[in-house]
Formats: structure tokens, C-alpha cells, sequence
């Protein structure tokens, strides 16, 4: 080995060294730091402590050392449990962080929609329906009520026949005729002209279903009668 190869050598192991010596030092710092603010802290946490306690015995309150040891001797067996709760917390907050704007977009259609219901004159309608059952409850009693209750279905069944196309018909032919009828100015008939009138086919077949019809009805009331 030549003079130059060991000159080489020997300035890499004191390179080496200066890294170790400095790794040594950067260690050496760490420590200290660490012991400087361990000290801080324990200053720190002293002060607080005994300020605590001050608080506590000006407030008149008083620890038990026991209660207190028991609490910490929970929270370390339960520390699983802790943390399972805290990731619940952090999953609830997730899922509030994920669908809020999902909600906001539905509050912005909500107000968009009850916006067009209101300039069809929807809500309007709602605020006069409620007069509606205003003038109900002001005109009807608790008795007419328990009546209504009691006939509701007669009145459904009566509603129901009334809808049938051929009632509707029959109703609306009535109306037609009654419209094209001048109420004041209605023919009188003796007693010899209605009975001439009663030759027409007209007139023989109106008495004819005047008459079936009241027919019917004493038949259909005497039925109700007897269940």
C-alpha cells in the first residue's frame, strides 16, 4: 500500500468520524431539548396542577383520591372501547361532511318547489281551505259530528250512486230542462186541461214514472225497515 492510498484512507475514516461525532452531538441536543422541555412541562404541569387545586378548594370541592384512581383505571381498560368510539366520531363526522351538500341541494329544491306551488297560487288555496274548516267547526257540533260519523257510510253510498254515468246523465238532462224553463212564466192548467194533457204520450209516460219510482221507494223503505 502506496502513501497516497493510505492518505485516502485516512481521510475517509475522518470523514466518518466527523459524521459520527456530529450524529453524537445532533443526539446530544435532542436530549437536552427533550430534557429542557420535559422540565418545562413539568414546571408547567405543576402550575397547573397546584393552580387546580386552588380552584378546587376555593369552590369548596373535593377530590377523592380513590374515585379518582378507579376513573383511571377504567379509561385504561377501556381504552379499545375509547377508541371505538372515537372512530364512530370520525365516521359520523365523515358521513355529515359527505352529505351535507346532498342536503343543502335538497333545502334548495325544497325552496325552489314550495317558490313554484306558491306562484300557482297553491299556498293561497291551502290558507282559504283553512277558513273552510273554520266555518266547519264553527257551524257543526260534536253531536252533528257524531252523527256524520255514525251516517258516513249511508252518505258514501249516496255519493257513490250519484257518481254512476247514468244518475249523472239522468241529473244533468234535469238541469238542462229546468234551464230551459222560464220560471216566470209558467202556464196554469185547469182541472179539464190537465186531463186533456194526460191523453199525450208525454204526460202518460211522466205518470207512469212518477209513479214507479215512489213505488220503488216504499219498497226499498219498508226493505230497511224490517233488517
Amino acid at each position: 500500500m502506496n502513501e497516497k492510498n493510505m492518505q485516502e484512507q485516512i481521510d475517509a475514516m475522518n470523514r466518518k468520524l466527523d459524521l459520527v461525532l456530529e450524529e453524537i452531538q445532533a443526539q446530544r441536543e435532542i436530549r437536552k431539548n427533550v430534557s429542557d422541555l420535559s422540565a418545562d412541562l413539568y414546571i408547567v404541569g405543576k402550575d397547573m396542577f397546584s393552580s387546580a387545586v386552588t380552584e378546587l378548594d376555593n369552590a369548596g370541592v373535593e377530590i377523592d383520591g380513590e374515585a379518582v384512581k378507579v376513573l383511571l383505571l377504567k379509561v385504561v381498560r377501556n381504552i379499545d372501547t375509547l377508541n371505538e368510539l372515537f372512530d364512530m366520531l370520525e365516521s359520523g363526522y365523515d358521513f355529515i361532511h359527505d352529505v351535507s351538500p346532498i342536503l343543502h341541494q335538497i333545502g334548495l329544491d325544497g325552496i325552489k318547489a314550495m317558490n313554484e306551488l306558491e306562484k300557482k297560487g297553491y299556498v293561497d288555496f291551502l290558507k282559504e281551505s283553512g277558513k273552510i274548516i273554520d266555518n266547519v267547526v264553527t257551524h257543526f257540533s260534536t253531536e252533528d259530528v257524531g252523527l256524520l260519523a255514525e251516517n258516513v257510510v249511508t252518505i258514501l253510498e249516496t255519493v257513490k250512486n250519484l257518481t254512476q254515468p247514468e244518475m249523472l246523465s239522468a241529473i244533468n238532462n234535469g238541469l238542462v230542462v229546468y234551464k230551459s224553463l222560464d220560471v216566470n212564466n209558467i202556464p196554469e192548467y185547469s182541472l179539464f186541461k190537465a186531463l186533456r194533457a194526460m191523453n199525450s204520450p208525454e204526460l202518460r209516460k211522466g205518470l207512469g214514472f212518477m209513479i214507479t219510482f215512489l213505488k220503488n221507494i216504499a219498497t226499498e223503505s219498508e226493505k230497511k225497515a224490517k233488517k
